[in-house]
């Protein structure tokens, strides 16, 4: 199993992890913003919120179930940073 963790804020980064061959994806601050603001409620509607989102973006690339989902539906533009020049 492939557990990606970090930075997953919208249901098209859990599609891109997915696609890009992760089996599971951690959504941590969503999650604890939701659980802050309205307890379990507001987790359960964090969760529906991606859920939702995730399911927009399969139907839009024609990929109806999760196994379909693969790394040609993800497109890598190429763009690299150069190493050491991050940030300058």
């Amino acid at each position: 199993p492939i557990v990606v963790d970090g930075g997953f804020r919208r249901g098209t980064d859990i599609y891109k992890a997915l696609a890009m061959g992760a089996t599971a994806v951690g959504i941590g601050r969503p999650y604890c913003w939701g659980l802050g603001a309205f307890g379990q409620a507001g987790v359960e509607r964090v969760l529906d919120l991606l859920n939702r989102e995730l399911l927009i973006t399969m139907r839009g690339s024609g990929t109806p179930t999760l196994n379909s989902i693969g790394p040609d539906y993800v497109l890598d533009a190429g763009y690299r940073v150069p190493r050491g020049r991050l940030g300058r």
